[in-house]
Parts: structure tokens; C-alpha cells; sequence
């Protein structure tokens, strides 16, 4: 069989698709055969190298993916060769050694790992993952659709509706909306009533959010979206902003809060390490949330509506595994709205 790796880190040079050996399910997996499998921004750093992780050589990534099961372990009970799967790459957690681990600190809660990152990907023909990893897929659901939701829309739901706790009524941003997480969270704000404004990099990007259910859009490459927050507001600020950018926004992002505002972070892929603000923050009473994917439940409750359509995972391009490099490169370029899904060429 085919499958993307990597046999060292670097540029988009390093991606290959090639013949692997074909994987052998064990006592707890499934052996599935990838029909559509999606990109996430987590999929660039692995490719690049990440602080604290030393992956066994070469790698294949993916941390999304549909299709039908293969074969079954001796010990799984709950799927069967020919059920519609989709992939669930990691779990969250409250506590304990189910909590994801921090990358400077790869002793805490050891037995975490998210499939793609820390342990062989997805992006092939076919992958054996545990058979807990996995959730049904009804029919009539797209693979593409599939193959696509699960991180986004699973981290997503736990930032907005559980970490952040909105309500009806409340006034969100959410920022790097044409992302996989940001135009999740466009559509699970909007879906809990509240008054969304997206930020996004060009205006065709606004227009996708507000089709996903914005009610505002924010061209940060032509205003100070904080600033923009302040005339959206008439001074007041927002409740709650949802972020998954990292350095570039954090601080625009605390001064669009009102008092006893939220941020709620999930990932920092303009970097990790902005200035606290401490003093606005103990001032304004502002809490500062971090959230991780999504756990078992939230993730089966997200996916529920994507699968009824509900929420719609919207797909920039759709490419042949064999274009895998092409895929990062839309990621790292952030060129078009959505997900970038890739395909085995045998499927293409």
C-alpha cells in the first residue's frame, strides 16, 4: 500500500508518498480503509519538528480521516469489517493521565498520545489505530465530510460550549475564521445564539464566515480588529474571544474583552509566548482559558450534528495523496476558507 511520511523534518520537501508495508491491526485496533482524510495545522508542525517529541523515523501524518473497517483485533467488539468509521486522533481530559501532556514535559500523563503526532499517522491507504479512536459513521454522510470534522469541530465544541460556557445573547469573536477551528466555532457560536464576529485576512474569507453564520467581519489587514471590536460595541467589548492564533492576536484579543470577558485559546500558531498583560488582566477580572480537542462525549455530540448537517465542515480543496506537499502548502500559505482534504490516488 501508499502512504504519506517523512524521513527527517523540514520543508515541504520532505514529504513523500510511497510503498509501505501494509499495517497489521492488533488486539485493540481496527484496520481501516481510508477513503478521505483531512489536514490540520498540527500536521505542519509534526512535519517541521516539535520541542519535546522525538518521532521514530519516518513518520506518516494525519490526525483525520473516514472509511470502512478492514479487519478487526481479537478484542474489539463494538466494530466490524464494513462499518463507516471516522477518526477521533486524541482525547481531552479534565485531569489525570488522560490530560494531553506538555510538549517540555513529555513525563506527564504518559499514556496520552494524539494519533499523527505522537504516534504514526493516518494519511495512507489504509491504518490500524485502536478501535476506542474510532466513531460510527451513518450512511449517506459524505467521506470528505467525514474525514474532516472530528478534530475541528471536536475542539471547537469543547472551546465554545463547555470551556467558555456561552450563552444566548453573548457577544463572541472568533479569530482565524477561515481556519479549520475558526469556521467550526463560526457555526457553533452562531448556533448557540450568540452575536459572532469573525476576523479573517480578506473579504471573500468574511463572506464564507458569514455564509457559516457570522454577523460581523473584520479584515485585520485593513483595521485593528480590537479597535473594530470597540466601534462594533459602541466601547463595551465582547464576552468571550476564541483563539487559536497565539502571539499576533493575544493582546488586541484582551483589550476587546469587556469586564469579566473570556479568552479561550487552543493553539498559538504565531507563537507561545505573548506578554501576559497581568495588570489588564487582575483589572478587567478577565479569565484566560486553554482548551485541548474534545473528550469522547463532546466529540460524539458535535459529530451528531455534523453528520444530521447541522454544522457543515466546509472544504477548500480536495487533492490526490500524492499532492500531499501541495496540501501543506495551502495550510502554511493559509490560501482559501476551510479544510484541505487529501485522497489515496487508488480513490482519487
Amino acid at each position: 500500500m501508499k502512504a504519506v511520511q517523512f524521513t527527517a523534518h523540514g520543508d515541504r520537501d520532505v514529504i513523500e508518498y510511497s510503498e509501505v508495508p501494509m499495517p497489521e491491526p492488533g488486539r485493540d485496533e481496527a484496520l481501516v480503509d481510508v477513503k478521505a482524510a483531512a489536514l490540520n495545522h498540527l500536521d505542519v508542525w509534526t512535519r517541521r519538528g516539535l520541542p519535546g517529541i522525538d518521532l521514530e523515523l519516518p513518520h506518516t501524518p494525519g490526525s483525520d480521516m473516514a472509511g470502512i473497517v478492514e479487519a478487526v483485533g481479537e478484542d474489539v467488539g463494538r466494530f466490524e469489517p464494513g462499518d463507516r468509521v471516522a477518526l477521533l486522533a486524541g482525547v481531552a481530559g479534565d485531569g489525570g493521565d488522560r490530560t494531553a501532556p506538555r510538549r517540555d514535559d513529555p513525563t506527564l500523563s504518559p499514556g496520552f498520545h494524539i494519533i499523527g503526532e505522537h504516534t504514526p499517522g493516518v494519511h495512507a491507504e489504509y491504518a490500524a489505530v485502536p478501535a476506542s479512536n474510532l466513531v460510527p459513521v451513518p450512511e449517506g454522510v459524505e467521506w470528505e465530510v467525514a474525514g474532516s470534522a472530528a478534530l475541528v469541530f471536536g475542539t471547537a465544541w469543547r472551546m465554545v460550549t463547555d470551556r467558555a460556557d456561552v450563552d444566548p445573547g453573548e457577544r463572541v469573536v472568533v479569530h482565524g475564521a477561515s481556519g479549520g477551528v475558526g469556521h467550526a466555532a463560526v457555526q457553533i457560536a452562531a448556533h448557540a445564539g450568540c452575536e459572532v464576529i469573525a476576523t479573517a485576512s480578506s473579504d471573500a474569507k468574511l463572506d464564507h464566515a458569514a455564509a457559516c453564520g457570522a454577523d460581523h467581519g473584520i479584515n485585520y489587514e485593513e483595521q485593528s480588529f480590537a479597535d473594530a471590536v470597540y466601534d462594533l460595541t459602541d466601547g463595551r467589548g465582547v464576552d468571550v474571544v476564541v483563539d487559536h492564533v497565539g502571539e499576533a492576536t493575544y493582546e488586541g484579543s484582551l483589550k476587546c474583552l469587556r469586564k469579566g470577558g473570556r479568552l479561550v485559546t487552543c493553539g498559538a500558531t504565531t507563537g507561545g509566548n505573548p506578554d501576559a498583560d497581568l495588570r489588564r488582566i487582575f483589572w478587567n477580572q478577565l479569565s484566560v482559558i486553554g482548551s485541548t480537542m474534545a473528550t469522547p462525549e463532546q466529540a460524539e455530540r458535535v459529530l451528531e450534528r455534523v453528520w444530521d448537517g447541522t454544522f457543515a465542515p466546509r472544504i477548500r480543496e480536495r487533492l490526490p495523496m500524492s499532492e500531499t506537499a501541495r496540501a501543506h502548502e495551502l495550510i502554511e500559505d493559509r490560501e482559501g476558507f476551510g479544510k484541505v482534504v487529501v485522497i489515496p490516488d487508488s480513490e482519487f
